[in-house]
């Protein structure tokens, strides 16, 4: 069962890039593990570290200010390429609980929603202004409420999104799909036994 997310305030970490892609989030010659942990360390391998694995001080996630944050705001079209579940693991492994952007790739999306990640879909404009709070006034601090559906910041900041009842229910509740679907246990239950019935009469 996947934490709950409820409310959750953290660093906001920005990356104005458009369309990045899976492969940039958790390159491929890193998906040999069997397990969903692990990955954190190798999240955005190739911006982060140089040929020699030696961190690269220009790219943000390096920036001390940055070690501990935990919402990530990012260009449009945000996880598109392959359909790889890897991409959602390691930003919940680095410790990643929020990614605003203005679009995001569909597959993306539902992987992070297993995760207990949220999307939050915003105007370009709006991500726009996030992005320069985020780099301007670093470390800035953002608040997710999914309750009341508010993204609020230290300086005032108070923005209403949306997201679908569903979605919403699952990540506050902490519910993947295996989750979902024990929630049933006892109607599958008495349908197995009755199937067993049929096939043996």
């Amino acid at each position: 069962m996947m934490e709950p997310l409820r409310t959750h305030t953290g660093t906001a970490l920005p990356l104005p890039r458009a369309d990045v892609d899976t492969d940039q989030i958790i390159p491929k010659q890193f998906l040999k593990r069997v397990e969903r942990s692990g990955y954190g360390r190798y999240l955005f391998n190739d911006w982060r570290y140089g040929p020699e694995g030696e961190p690269r001080h220009d790219f943000v996630l390096n920036r001390p200010e940055m070690e501990s944050a935990s919402i990530l705001v990012a260009g449009a079209n945000f996880g598109c390429g392959s359909s790889r579940e890897h991409a959602a693991w390691a930003l919940r492994d680095y410790g990643f609980r929020v990614v605003i952007a203005s679009s995001f790739a569909d597959i993306f999306r539902q992987n992070a929603d297993q995760n207990g990640i949220a999307t939050i879909e915003l105007p370009d404009a709006t991500v726009r202004s996030l992005l320069r709070r985020a780099e301007d006034e670093a470390p800035y601090q953002l608040t997710v409420d999914l309750e009341s559906r508010v993204l609020a910041g230290g300086d005032g900041l108070r923005l209403a999104f949306t997201m679908d009842s569903f979605r919403r229910r699952c990540l506050m509740e902490g519910l993947d799909q295996i989750a979902r679907t024990l929630q049933h246990d006892e109607a599958i239950a008495a349908y197995e036994a009755r199937r067993d019935e049929i096939l043996h009469f």
